[in-house]
This record gives structure tokens, C-alpha cells and sequence, in this order.
């Protein structure tokens, strides 16, 4: 038994039309997190005797801050959708449910571009 309208199966949306496109995203995210969170971890183990100038070089490969970025986009994007669908689940006054998704919006921008500017300050050599 399904619980969509006719009209809904037709158009094969949800109730909000958008619930699949988020769901997506978050997956997809999740998935792309899975082998740049291992090659991190890994990364920083390896580099862990090293010093500022052996991590630096490290990072200043274009491959290596292209993933360091590519990690830094999926993670904060994740946080971003996992973030607002507890929100919008679990926040029930109107006012303080969108303040509090302007917030962490605006929380997760800050937050990926100061992690950005970090890594491309150190593979740089600035």
C-alpha cells in the first residue's frame, strides 16, 4: 500500500518534491566520504613524525590538495544536509527552525571556505 497520491506516483514526487533530490545528495556525499576519509586518516598517520615543512610539501601536491578540497566540499556539504534534516524534524516553531537553518547555512559556508583558504595557505607556502 502506498502512501502517495495518484498524482504523486505519476509525477514520481514525494509530498514535498524534493525529499529524493536531498536524500540523494546525502548518499551520494556519504559515499564520496568513505575512501577520502580513509586516505586522510591514513595520510595523517604516515605523516605524523613528519614536520611542518615535510606536511607542507605533503599538501603542495596538486593531487593531494585536490583530494584534501574534494574532502573538505563533501564533508561540509554532508554536515550541511544532515544538519537540516534534524532540524527540520526535530525544530517545530516556525521563526526558530528557519534561524536556526540560516545559521547553520551560513555556519557550514564559513566553516568549508576558512578549511579552503587553510589548505591552499599551506600547500601555497604562505
Amino acid at each position: 500500500m502506498s502512501m502517495q497520491t495518484p498524482l504523486g506516483k505519476v509525477r514520481g514526487l514525494g509530498s514535498a518534491k524534493e525529499g529524493a533530490h536531498h536524500w540523494w545528495h546525502q548518499r551520494l556525499t556519504a559515499l564520496a566520504l568513505l575512501p577520502l576519509t580513509a586516505w586522510f586518516v591514513i595520510s595523517m598517520i604516515t605523516l605524523m613524525p613528519a614536520d611542518y615543512a615535510a606536511a607542507q610539501d605533503w599538501l603542495g601536491s596538486p593531487i593531494v590538495a585536490g583530494l584534501m578540497l574534494l574532502l573538505i566540499f563533501a564533508l561540509f556539504y554532508h554536515l550541511k544536509l544532515g544538519l537540516q534534516v534534524v532540524v527540520e524534524d526535530y525544530v517545530h516553531t516556525p521563526w526558530l527552525k528557519t534561524s536556526t537553518l540560516i545559521v547553520l547555512m551560513f555556519a557550514s559556508i564559513l566553516l568549508g571556505l576558512a578549511s579552503v583558504l587553510s589548505v591552499l595557505l599551506v600547500a601555497f607556502g604562505v
